[in-house]
């Protein structure tokens, strides 16, 4: 085994790292273990609305919610801001 030479492997011209990818595709395993265990979020709408509940179905352009109340949402994605698990849950 050759010892390490940092000359061996040469940065890209310009001396720049190359930049990180675009998807790491760690969201959709988490909203897909949050969908398994069914657990309590809370949705913050870009209108400053909340949401409560949990996440029963989802895609690329949307969630359904599904409330403590039996209701059910469909909040398409550009609609949050963020969520979290719901602490009270």
């Amino acid at each position: 085994m050759e010892p390490y030479n940092r000359h061996s492997h040469p940065r890209p011209r310009g001396g720049k790292k190359p930049p990180p990818p675009d998807k790491t595709f760690l969201e959709t395993k988490y909203i897909i273990q949050l969908v398994r265990n069914k657990t309590p979020v809370v949705i913050k709408l870009n209108t400053n609305q909340e949401v409560r509940g949990y996440i029963q179905y989802y895609d690329k352009n949307f969630i359904r919610v599904t409330c403590p109340d039996g209701s059910r949402y469909f909040i398409f994605k550009q609609d949050i801001k963020y969520f979290y698990e719901d602490p009270a849950g």
